[in-house]
């Protein structure tokens, strides 16, 4: 989800529908009714700037807001968007778009080519400070020059005429065209952007639904777009209530339509015979949880430390204790469904003999020798899930090392963790487009801006740039495949576990449907008289 990043430190099985609190909403907070509004459980957003988002609540409401040259497809391929067609060409260094006539701003005014080589090198600018520039539109020629602030625009990107779009990249990427269906690449009205830091409270985009504006309040209402370039949404409204509480409750007596599964209710939500059997969707989700060590501070900077703590963790029986078989262990950092995924992936193994023997032959020699470890995670008051305050009793009882736990608010463990990190940290990731390199060189590439475990690897490093730069797909996975296995045995991360979105959808409502990157897609939505 910057990607999408999510970061899920509570007991939530699904995406960001789960998340509450109080926030924006128009200044009206009686809540609007009527047979055509679709009501959810939603977050308040810390920024709706395609450029700079990093969690994937607000993501969710920019997908809806925005759009690009591409969105990804049911198949978890791109499709035309903006764009209704392009060409590469054959050394796959040139990419032109050509882009759909008449395609209107929420505004009314009609978008051009050149809104895009703006929006791209507005995000690229310093002044714009974008820590996802770089991972989804670093592939372009300039763009690095750019960001560094020793170009002032993007030398690969040229506006051809209004309808004409061509790039060209620094090397061949054979995943460029997923790249570029992520946010970040989407096109911002640059009147609005003139508007001042907070000019995404009111936000202009080309979506297929429009937001008027965000002011504190206890819900986000969007409008649907009528003057959509695609198919017109079919729903008139759509409404993020922000609460507090449990959605389960509000969708029992009927406050919104959708609502994400906790793991508290799982159990009443999987039940065959129960009330919600006939309610509930399970979805696939391209998300991976893990423990991060910080290799760039001690003791974590002695892989077989990094060996150590990961083998003294039993996953499965934590996993199946906190989930119930709802989710499913993590060996290695692929989940299940994305390309290259390999369910033979020999990971480390529960031995807590053998993790107490790679103590005594690190550098540190002895437990006593290690210094204090701090976990930073999301949350506050001392309330932590159960699976993480299991991971950390089994450290205490099969290391005898003593973890202490700093928790520190949502927004700085997103967008700031980078400097907030300790010497370990808990996190999740969901994918921002469906390819091996959004998780192995996104999180794992030593000059990743998302590497906050600061890990840094040269046979890694050179084995993914190796497998970005290969256009045969075959061959591609079998380097990432390579990576993947020598990140997971030089434990560069505890792989913890593998999600899944269970959601719950009233009878009445048709098409809804979520995306493996937990997006909600809205536009084919209905909604039965009930």
């Amino acid at each position: 989800m910057k990607k999408i990043l999510l970061i899920i430190l509570s007991v939530c099985l699904s995406f960001s529908l789960l998340l509450s609190g109080c926030g924006y909403a128009p200044e009206d907070n009686t809540m609007p009714t009527g047979n055509n509004v679709l009501t959810l459980v939603g977050q308040e957003p810390y920024t709706l700037d395609p450029a700079k988002v990093s969690d994937s609540g607000s993501v969710t409401y920019i997908y809806q807001i925005f759009s690009g040259l591409l969105k990804m497809g049911d198949d978890l391929t791109p499709v035309a968007d903006i764009a209704q067609s392009w060409e590469v060409s054959p050394d796959g260094l040139t990419y032109t778009f050509y882009l759909k006539p008449n395609v209107k701003f929420h505004n009314g005014r009609v978008l051009t080519a050149a809104d895009f080589k703006y929006s791209w090198e507005r995000a690229a600018s310093p002044a714009t400070a974008s820590n996802t520039v770089l991972t989804f539109l670093g592939d372009i020629q300039g763009v690095t020059e750019m960001v560094q602030g020793q170009a002032n625009s993007i030398s690969g990107v040229t506006v051809v005429d209004d309808l004409t779009l061509k790039v060209k990249l620094v090397s061949p990427c054979s995943f460029f065209l997923s790249k570029i269906s992520y946010v970040t690449a989407f096109v911002v009205d640059k009147d609005n952007v003139s508007q001042g830091s907070d000019w995404w409270k009111k936000p202009v985009g080309t979506g297929p639904f429009m937001l008027p504006e965000l002011t504190q309040g206890n819900y986000i209402m969007l409008n649907s777009n009528p003057d959509y370039y695609d198919t017109p949404a079919k729903i008139s409204s759509v409404i993020f209530r922000l609460q507090s509480g449990q959605p389960m409750d509000l969708y029992e007596v009927g406050g919104i339509d959708v609502a994400g599964v906790s793991a508290d209710y799982l159990a009443k939500a999987t039940d065959p015979d129960g009330v919600f059997s006939a309610d509930l969707q399970v979805v696939p989700q391209l998300s991976f949880y893990y423990f991060a060590y910080v290799t760039s501070k001690a003791p974590f900077d002695d892989p077989k430390i990094r060996q150590a703590f990961s083998m003294a963790v039993d996953k499965a029986r934590i996993i199946e204790l906190s989930y119930k078989g709802s989710v499913s262990v993590a060996e290695g950092i692929l989940p299940p469904g994305m390309p290259g995924y390999n369910p033979d992936l020999s990971g480390l193994e529960y031995n807590p003999e053998r993790a107490r023997e790679l103590i005594a032959e690190s550098s540190y020699g002895s437990v006593e020798n290690l210094p204090t470890i701090t976990l930073t995670a999301s949350g506050w008051g001392g309330l932590l899930p159960v699976e993480l305050e299991a991971v950390i009793d089994q450290w205490r009882q099969n290391l005898g090392v003593e973890v202490v736990v700093r928790q520190i608010d949502m927004e700085r463990f997103l967008y700031d963790l980078q400097t907030e990190k300790d010497n370990l940290y808990y996190s999740g990731w969901v994918a921002d487009y469906p390819h091996p390199q959004d998780f192995l060189s996104v999180l794992f590439e030593t000059t990743s801006s998302y590497n906050s475990g600061d890990y840094s690897n040269p046979e890694v490093d050179a084995l993914l740039v190796q497998a970005a730069a290969t256009l045969d797909t075959e061959e591609s996975m079998q380097l990432y495949a390579q990576a993947e296995q020598i990140l997971i045995n030089d434990a560069a991360c505890l792989s913890f576990w593998f999600g899944k979105n269970y959601v719950l959808v009233k009878p009445y409502v048709k098409g809804y449907k979520l995306n493996a990157m937990g997006i909600p897609i809205l536009t084919e939505v209905t909604l039965e008289a009930h």
